[in-house]
């Protein structure tokens, strides 16, 4: 077979694939598959407006950066999402049942506690993380309580700052967003 020939082979395949990761297990109400599905994209905004640093940009800043700052920021951008990502495991089959990929566990059903706890973990440090984050950027401090320099983004004011904002503030609703999806795949769970 040809690259040709195989493109519409793979492209059917992908297609399968995303099915699988997103379709919705029976009993999930449609909130809870909304908000699963929308916590990816409370944080690719902050993900895409780090990215220009990695490829040459400065974000504001008036240091540039090097390349392992670049890599860090390339990693956390994709790390993030991937870990948003796992929010619709908790309204998808993969949620109840682990892949076929995974060796030892393919095909088992995941005991509910194994993604209950670490989503309510999540959705608790996320939220306080978050919230505690902006307070602080808001008051014009760093999480450490030291003041933000001059140079941060939020601190210059004007167009910087208001994208800066847009960007960041979708991060307040990954917590709660996650914590609702757990609780509905919590009381799912518990029900079967």
């Amino acid at each position: 077979m040809t690259a040709l020939t195989d493109a519409p082979m793979n492209a059917g395949r992908l297609r399968t694939a995303w099915r699988a990761a997103h379709a919705p297990v029976p009993g999930v109400p449609r909130w809870a598959r909304i908000a699963a599905y929308a916590v990816p994209f409370t944080v690719l905004p902050s993900s895409l407006w780090r990215l220009p640093l990695a490829f040459g940009g400065q974000l504001g800043f008036d240091d540039p950066v090097g390349a392992g700052e670049r890599l860090y920021v390339v990693f956390l951008s994709i790390f993030s999402e991937l870990v948003a990502f796992t929010a619709v495991g908790l309204v998808a089959a993969w949620g109840e049942r682990f892949p076929r990929w995974i060796p030892v566990l393919r095909g088992r059903t995941v005991p509910p506690p194994v993604a209950i706890v670490p989503a309510a973990l999540g959705a608790a440090i996320l939220t306080v993380l978050w919230t505690y984050s902006f307070v602080a950027g808001f008051s014009g401090l760093t999480l450490q309580g030291e003041p933000l320099s001059a140079d941060f983004p939020s601190q210059r004011g004007g167009w910087e700052a208001a994208i800066f904002y847009a960007c960041y503030l979708p991060l307040l609703l990954w917590g709660p967003l996650l914590a609702a999806v757990t609780y509905a795949y919590h009381r799912r769970r518990r029900n079967h």
